[in-house]
């Protein structure tokens, strides 16, 4: 079983309930398919909480405006980290995160902190909120 270690930043936490294979490019969207599905079909994963570009931000497009320290990203990150009791350094496996969310989020926390974000619009974080709450864990991608 591979238990390599995740670097994820506050906000991508809540980024990959909602993820259902779009992405900023094709790379972007495969590295982030390739940790979801880590995730989700290892969910004793360790993931470490982290400050700035994390492993998601590591295929972030060139040809794209670079958002990942922008301080408004930044105040997202502590926003949902906050809700989670979270703090910078943490190690915790994603399934920890997983009953965290349940615990603590609501699906209209999405709608306060990322209200400004460009894929809100589809309502899928939302909705991986409702589907944690359920024990029903992140989303197969078809």
């Amino acid at each position: 079983m591979n238990m390599e270690l995740i670097q994820l930043r506050g906000h991508h936490l809540f980024c990959l309930l909602g993820f259902r294979g779009m992405g900023y490019s094709e790379a972007y969207a495969m590295n982030m398919k390739h940790i979801h599905q880590q995730l989700r079909e290892q969910p004793h994963t360790i993931v470490r909480v982290i400050s700035g570009a994390d492993d998601l931000c590591a295929k972030f497009p060139c040809d794209q405006p670079y958002h990942c320290d922008a301080v408004r990203v930044f105040e997202q990150d502590q926003a949902l980290l906050h809700v989670l009791q979270l703090h910078i350094g943490d190690e915790l496996t994603w399934q920890d995160i997983e009953k965290r969310m349940r615990t603590f989020a609501t699906p209209d926390l999405i709608e306060r902190v990322c209200f400004d974000c460009q894929w809100r619009k589809y309502g899928v974080c939302e909705e991986g909120i409702v589907r944690i709450q359920h024990g029903e864990g992140l989303r197969e991608l078809s």
